[in-house]
């Protein structure tokens, strides 16, 4: 007797779940982006929300509630009602975050349901050509050592993975620079070109227009592969710093206890959108390349990388409070 109610209890849930995935959506969704309009998480969530109402029937719409390195969005997110019509598009900062704030109201990894990656970022590590003679990475690395603090470099803030990134190049080598972190990334480019710091992680997009101009010098890019743009420029590990790559992943996410059905269906028409020739140029614009997976493989790529970055931060004593 036990036995079939529990077939019969299985077979409702399975019956429920079919049921919400057909009805799902009835109304407008809303792509929540933790940042100002005008940034990479900004663009995914702006094609997501032209190019899917068609396949689902219904508006989305892009809210953005930026402050707090993206705590204030992924916090209301978090606390959504969890049925599909509020979704977050966010970057790798948001696991970054969970190890860097050590009072937030809300768990950047157990409080989201993951529904797709989107896209990869690269970042490229620069200098000013005028200001240093040390245009390698192993030049770099032994300038830092000779005379520690010495060199500087900039980040649009603490805990940003510009900042995270080369903290964890400088653990890795041993290596020690001051770190100055700005308000953002265009202070600190400022200062870059003119000079008053010699080094910067800093996005495809935002550095090749100075690099094809000459006022910056690309000396490795954090990929595991050299980018298409610049393909004189090793690689990290091509330059003998074997930490991995240092991509920065975005994608969407869901309140936990998101329906599955309604996951499945998301995962799949947004998979859709990312392969279409249109998208993969306008991600190019922003130093993007589309980039698909599996609700389930998202989520080991953010489990994975929480640990990763929270060694760093906790190696540093990185805090951002």
């Amino acid at each position: 007797m036990q036995r079939h109610l529990f077939r019969f209890l299985a077979a409702l849930l399975l019956w429920a779940g079919a049921a919400t995935a057909q009805a799902w959506p009835e109304q407008s969704i809303t792509l929540v982006v933790p940042y100002t309009p005008g940034t990479g998480i900004d663009l995914v969530a702006r094609e997501l929300s032209a190019r899917l109402p068609a396949a689902l029937g219904q508006p989305v719409i892009v809210e953005n509630v930026a402050g707090a390195s993206g705590n204030i969005g992924s916090e209301k997110v978090a606390r959504a009602k969890p049925d599909g019509y509020t979704l977050l598009v966010q970057v790798n900062t948001l696991v970054m975050n969970r190890s860097l704030y050590k009072s937030l109201a809300y768990d950047p990894v157990t409080d989201f349901a993951p529904v797709s990656q989107t896209s990869w970022g690269t970042l490229l590590l620069v200098t000013n050509p005028n200001v240093q003679k040390t245009t390698t990475v192993g030049q770099m690395v032994a300038a830092a050592k000779a005379a520690p603090g010495k060199l500087s470099y900039a980040t649009p803030g603490v805990g940003t993975p510009h900042h995270l990134s080369m903290a964890l190049l400088l653990q890795s080598t041993g290596a020690d620079m001051l770190h100055v972190p700005y308000k953002g990334t265009a202070g600190a480019v400022t200062d870059l070109l003119g000079g008053r710091i010699d080094y910067m992680f800093l996005p495809v997009h935002v550095a090749l227009q100075q690099i094809q101009a000459g006022r910056l010098v690309a000396i490795a890019t954090g990929s595991d592969k050299r980018v298409p743009q610049l393909p004189n420029v090793p690689t990290l590990a091509e330059a003998g710093v074997k930490i991995g790559n240092l991509d920065m992943w975005y994608g969407v996410l869901a309140p936990k206890g998101t329906a599955p059905a309604v996951i499945e269906r998301l995962n799949a028409e947004i998979g859709k959108v990312l392969a279409l020739p249109q998208v993969a140029t306008a991600f190019e614009a922003q130093g993007m390349v589309p980039a698909t997976s599996t609700p389930a493989a998202f989520g080991e790529l953010i489990d994975k990388d929480a640990k990763r970055w929270a060694d760093v931060v906790k190696r540093g004593g990185i805090s951002a409070e």
